[in-house]
């Protein structure tokens, strides 16, 4: 927030729960002229393991620059700063305001862009640098839903099982059901992998605060996390539908087991999921879409490698999926990790990408806040 007051933007530092806050710049343009949104998370993924440099210093080893969270995405945030800095260091003044949206909570189901939205703040257009390439303009992604499935048990002592139902290993049994889980759905060929579930964690113990040091007794409760990315025309609702149609049978033929599916996650797991994704697709003649390629274009005389679906980019969901059910044409372009994966250990961003996006987005800046708003309307 000080980087950018100091330098003349107007500042808003949102609190969007105690405690939590993200910052939205806005360099003022005179009036009449279409506005831009440039979006960047701030949050991160959580740490793997098995980093061989010190995650928390960045280090830059040629092209390449190290550190924790740089590839998703504090490259692309840096670029879409420098973006909106080079417009104003360059004395235009742009007819549109441009808006550089620092959000929280992305990695949650998009908190940030989602208290935006809710709270009435629109711009005639977007670009979200989420790190999917600089030679990359995505306009399709999958949804994401995040569910808890419990199961329930009865403790006791090891020196007296009867009558006890152990919920860890009824959880086994739904675990292996979930394997064949059978999703309905319309398929995507530019998506042909999905819809796919996958469960990420799994947590046993007794009582609500699943107690861990006490094994001689039975855990009475268990649950797993479960993810499902999921493909336009699915809904939450069908999809637990379909879980279910795999699991009901299952508890009908075995009465000690007790299951419950919870959307969102109980709020004890730290950094749950709390919002859904929906999926995106947006045309690739919007306007904003076609602004970007021009500006790729003229920065690098050359057309973009791709426009549209980007595998395995697309299957990954993110804050345009709030944008876009807001009303806001938007697209994703970002510098891209360099193995592809934002989870990796030792993943890195190519300094050159994120020169590439921050020139096409001050570019784009350029000509989309020169415009009337009417002109980024898609069409009809």
């Amino acid at each position: 927030a000080d980087f950018f007051s100091t330098r003349g933007y107007d500042v808003e530092l949102q609190e969007i729960e105690p405690g939590r806050f993200q910052t939205i710049a806005t360099l003022r343009g005179t009036g009449g002229g279409a506005s831009l949104m440039l979006n960047g998370h701030t949050d991160i993924n959580a740490l793997t393991r098995r980093w061989r440099r010190d995650p928390w210093t960045p280090s830059l080893e040629g092209d390449r620059l190290y550190g924790h969270g740089v590839q998703n995405m504090k490259g692309g945030l840096a670029s879409i700063v420098m973006a909106a800095e080079a417009v104003r260091r360059s004395g235009v003044r742009l007819a549109g305001d441009l808006v550089v949206a620092c959000v929280a909570g992305e990695t949650q189901g998009g908190e940030g862009t989602h208290y935006l939205m809710e709270r009435g703040f629109r711009t005639d257009a977007a670009v979200v640098a989420e790190p999917f390439g600089a030679d990359h303009l995505v306009t399709v992604h999958s949804g994401i839903v995040h569910l808890a499935i419990h199961t329930y048990g009865i403790t006791g002592h090891i020196g007296r099982l009867e009558g006890t139902v152990n919920a860890v290993h009824t959880m086994t049994a739904v675990v292996e059901a979930l394997q064949r889980v059978t999703f309905r759905f319309t398929p995507r060929p530019d998506l042909p992998a999905f819809p796919r579930l996958n469960i990420g964690s799994i947590l046993g113990g007794r009582g609500a605060d699943y107690v861990l040091v006490e094994p001689p007794y039975v855990p009475d409760i268990c649950t797993i996390i479960v993810d499902v990315h999921f493909l336009p025309g699915q809904t939450v609702d069908g999809i637990v539908a379909d879980i279910r149609a795999t699991l009901d049978p299952l508890a009908g033929g075995d009465p000690t087991l007790r299951y419950e599916i919870e959307i969102p996650p109980p709020a004890g797991f730290k950094g749950r999921r709390r919002l859904v994704m929906d999926p995106f697709d947006m045309p690739t003649d919007a306007p904003i879409v076609q602004a970007v390629a021009r500006s790729y274009r003229a920065v690098t005389g050359q057309a973009p490698k791709a426009i549209g679906t980007v595998l395995p980019h697309s299957y990954s969901a993110d804050d345009t999926c709030h944008l876009w059910k807001a009303g806001i044409p938007c697209l994703l372009y970002g510098p891209a990790t360099i193995r592809g994966n934002a989870d990796e250990d030792d993943a890195c961003v190519l300094v050159s990408e994120m020169e590439k996006v921050t020139r096409v987005l001050a570019v784009t800046a350029l000509d989309v806040c020169q415009r009337k708003p009417a002109e980024l309307k898609l069409p009809s």
